[in-house]
């Protein structure tokens, strides 16, 4: 990537780096090599969405949720893999074969595909994300550009033409057949959600003016919530009920249960009770 700065006029004193030095826009932290903004969004949203996970029909060591961590999908390609930013298996157990952290998840030997997964949307993922629905306006993505696959180059040398990885759509679709797959836009705050039906991905309607999934297998949704978590206010991907009650994280619940014994106490000393008597 090659910056340009229009030249500044030399002063005495020098101008400070801040004016003159690349900014946090020009340098993000993004290998070359690999598309997706590993920004600081990308870290907090998926804990989010794992601390607000409860479900009912699954105990908690049947439970599996991954973070950037690579997805190996295909046998007979034992090397290709996708990485999404947060993905929930359900019936598998908490720890690989009951025993150590994962640092991958191997569909050939876990044998449970992922049953939702979850993108957040960065310049240069676009069309890997949004697959067929990408070719959208830059008003609607909030992001520069939709970045198209590169075209494969022809064989060199007569040598047979490599093959080339799927894209994330098609392996959440087709391979993997995830039965929901959401993505959101931190810069726009829009939210897409496709479920699987009859084989391809179908995009589902939401309200305009309150987004919210509802995935009835796992007796819980997804909603767009404004509030502070980790002390950032903004729009977040968030668990909710049926009611669309907010899931609590437990610092949270915790912080709830604080507040409900104050009030009581308060309540009993209203009465002439000494709460530490009871």
């Amino acid at each position: 990537m090659t910056l340009s700065r229009p030249s500044l006029e030399q002063v005495d004193p020098p101008r400070s780096p801040r004016e003159t030095l690349p900014t946090m826009y020009d340098l993000p932290s993004e290998d070359p090599n690999e598309p997706g903004l590993p920004d600081e969004f990308h870290d907090l949203q998926p804990q989010l969405l794992s601390a607000t996970l409860r479900l009912s029909t699954y105990a908690r060591d049947e439970i599996f949720t991954g973070t950037d961590l690579n997805l190996y999908y295909d046998v007979r390609h034992p090397l290709w893999q996708k990485r999404p930013d947060w993905f929930l298996v359900v019936g598998v157990p908490r720890l690989y074969d009951g025993v150590d952290l994962r640092s991958s998840y191997v569909i050939w030997q876990e044998g449970i595909h992922p049953f939702v997964v979850v993108e957040l949307l960065s310049p240069g993922t676009q069309a890997e994300d949004l697959g067929p629905y990408a070719k959208i306006s830059q008003a609607e993505s909030g992001l520069p550009e939709v970045v198209l696959d590169a075209p494969s180059l022809p064989p060199e040398n007569g040598q047979p033409e490599r093959e080339t990885p799927p894209s994330k759509w098609t392996v959440y679709e087709t391979i993997l057949r995830v039965p929901y797959y959401v993505v959101f836009s931190r810069y726009t705050n829009k939210l897409w959600f496709f479920k699987l039906v009859g084989g391809r991905y179908e995009q589902q309607p939401l309200s305009a003016d309150s987004p919210q999934i509802w995935i009835p297998e796992l007796e819980l949704g997804l909603g767009l919530w404004q509030g502070a978590y980790q002390d950032i206010e903004r729009v977040w991907l968030r668990w909710c009920d049926r009611s669309g009650i907010w899931v609590l994280t437990p610092e949270e619940q915790v912080e709830q249960e604080r507040q409900r014994a104050e009030r009581l106490a308060a309540r009993l000393r209203e009465l002439g009770i000494d709460p530490e008597q009871v």
